[in-house]
């Protein structure tokens, strides 16, 4: 299991990327755009760096929902492969079966 306060940061940062996402993608939109000149695309590139590190989505980890494993994290699944075999030997995931050849 992983730590209460890991699981707590992880939807900390969630929530933050919700938060800021509008503003980010306003802000990276017009930085994209090539007819804005170069004093507005560093005072932009200000407002980018002056919001919080954490409402940046690539600081988000995916994490187990059961046990909060950040690594053997299967995406289909949101299952740790621990779980993710657990639930399988149990039948609880349809189409999903123990490999024998």
């Amino acid at each position: 299991m992983a730590k209460t306060s890991m699981k707590m940061r992880e939807l900390k940062r969630a929530k933050l990327v919700e938060k800021y996402a509008a503003k980010r993608a306003d802000i990276k939109a017009r930085l994209q755009n090539p007819e804005v000149s170069l004093e507005e695309r560093d005072v932009l590139q200000l407002q980018l760096q002056k919001m919080p590190r954490d409402a940046s989505p690539v600081r988000q980890h995916n994490r187990c929902s059961l046990t909060g494993r950040p690594h053997g994290y299967y995406r289909k699944f949101g299952l740790g492969r621990n779980k993710l075999r657990e639930a399988t030997m149990r039948g609880d995931v349809p189409g999903l079966r123990k490999a024998s050849w």
